[in-house]
């Protein structure tokens, strides 16, 4: 009695760990064998990468995963066993999508339609609805094949051209005007460091310069103020008097009636007055060389 009582506690116990065990594997994939659920069926000819625990959706809300997946022989078709959250009714009409995610990984999408609730164990129609990858095949591929023999044309052109030696020459080029340009800059770099040093120097002979001009502007201020104290009005009218003189003067010398004009165009009284200087002239000559003619001392 013991040593039945001690095989049903092994049976018992290497059972609890084949449901743990099968238990614990379907939670691993994602299923969950206690919660309750509605089975459903769907058909389909090629599952393009469905896995089971796949999740099951409704406008992009997950009401359910896929519980089973197998292959029936005889109708070459593929059955996907579905399970639904217990509260969840499938209307009448409902197909079901599959559709291919961006990273390969393949879902199910329920399209709910309007008619009385499905029993559950019923079959749900399947459509097939081109994926986020599917439309880059279809679409991007052919563009991107047009685009190669464009791609292969632009490297041959950049291989071509990094094998032209006139590229390496200009690279030569390039490296000396850099060499020369570093050679500018630091040539540049000792000149602004000798202005730097120069300009305090300049700035004193700039502010001597300065201190200069104001000493020539104070200068120029007194010379004005003096200017000021002049009389100039008074001189002015002197110098236009004597002008008016000089005029009247100018106007006497310029008319033959007068008396300076007769003077000063009377040639017979020029030529006598040069004669009268010339006989003065000689008179003083001959006194000169013979006084004693005109010069009688007597000593008494």
């Amino acid at each position: 009695m013991k040593f039945l009582n001690k095989n049903v506690k092994i049976a018992l116990t290497v059972l609890l760990g084949l449901v743990l065990l099968y238990w614990g594997v379907n939670y691993l994939k994602g299923i969950n064998l206690l919660t309750p659920a509605n089975h459903f069926y769907t058909e389909v000819e090629n599952t393009d990468g469905l896995l089971e625990a796949a999740p099951v959706t409704v406008s992009g809300f997950q009401v359910g995963q896929v519980r089973e997946i197998t292959y029936d022989y005889s109708k070459h078709k593929i059955t996907v066993m579905m399970a639904m959250e217990k509260d969840m009714t499938i209307p009448e009409g409902t197909t079901v999508n599959l559709v291919s995610g961006l990273l390969g990984g393949t879902s199910l999408v329920l399209n709910l339609g309007e008619g009385p609730a499905m029993k559950t164990g019923s079959f749900i129609p399947t459509t097939k609805v081109p994926g986020l990858m599917d439309n880059v095949t279809d679409n991007v591929m052919p563009v991107v094949n047009g685009m190669l023999p464009v791609v292969d044309s632009i490297l041959n052109n950049v291989n071509g051209l990094t094998a032209d030696p006139a590229l390496a020459a200009s690279l030569t080029r390039l490296d000396a005007i850099t060499r020369q340009l570093q050679i500018s800059a630091q040539q540049l770099t000792v000149l602004m460091n000798n202005l730097n040093r120069s300009v305090p120097g300049v700035m004193n002979n700039v502010n001597g310069i300065t201190n200069n001009l104001t000493g020539a502007t104070g200068n120029l201020t007194d010379l004005s103020t003096s200017l000021k104290e002049l009389p100039l009005d008074e001189t002015m009218g002197k110098l236009n008097a004597t002008l008016a003189n000089l005029e009247k003067l100018s106007e006497q010398l310029n008319d033959k009636n007068s008396t300076l004009g007769k003077v000063m165009n009377d040639r017979e009284l020029y030529d006598n007055a040069n004669h009268a200087i010339a006989s003065l002239d000689s008179l003083l000559t001959d006194i000169k060389a013979h006084p004693k003619r005109y010069i009688n001392v007597k000593v008494f």
